[in-house]
């Protein structure tokens, strides 16, 4: 039988909430919504949501480092779409399951540490060597490194276990007077 392990003793775990809270207050519904929201990033009107500090935060980002974030291409623009409509909802039941360590969120992580890494290659791919590469990819890559380390890291960590939110029970104590297979001693 399994026992829980709690959150307090599951220090790695800390770092996954960590990032994906950072993804649903931040990147999700405030980066990547802006992207949807705003078609031109040279000619709009400021939207109701994200505010208009993050906007220009965004577009300054895209101009001086990121050009692929302001040409917005169609490929770019379902990535995004993925990120609201599919990982935003996981961010939520993922912090919960996480938070209270929930074990039937281990293969949904898993689906979506797959798709997250698949996706931010294909990102950095167009980063380095595409039509909109990065003229400072030494910026650029830190930046979007946390979006292939940490899913890598949680593949790794909801992978290698079937079970990884719970310990296995250690043996239960031979009652006494019992005999175990482990202490019978040979005949005279």
């Amino acid at each position: 039988m399994n026992r829980p392990i709690p959150l307090s003793r599951r220090r790695a775990d800390w770092i996954i909430l960590a990032f994906f809270l950072i993804n649903i207050l931040f990147i999700t519904y405030v980066v990547d919504l802006e992207q949807l929201v705003i078609s031109n990033p040279d000619h709009f009107t400021y939207p109701a949501w994200p505010p208009a500090l993050a906007v220009d935060m965004i577009h300054h980002y895209g101009r001086s480092f990121d050009p692929v974030l302001i040409a917005r291409p169609a490929w770019w623009k379902v990535l995004i779409w993925i990120d609201v409509l599919f990982f935003g909802p996981f961010y939520v039941v993922a912090i919960y399951a996480f938070w209270k360590g929930k074990e039937w969120i281990r293969i949904p992580s898993i689906i979506y540490a797959a798709a997250l890494v698949t996706d931010v290659l294909v990102i950095l791919g167009e980063e380095l060597a595409g039509t909109h590469a990065t003229p400072h990819p030494e910026v650029v890559l830190p930046l979007n490194a946390p979006w292939l380390l940490v899913p890598i890291f949680i593949l790794v960590r909801m992978g290698m276990r079937p079970h990884p939110f719970s310990a296995e029970e250690p043996a239960a104590a031979t009652a006494p007077g019992a005999v175990s297979a482990l202490n019978v001693q040979p005949e005279p």
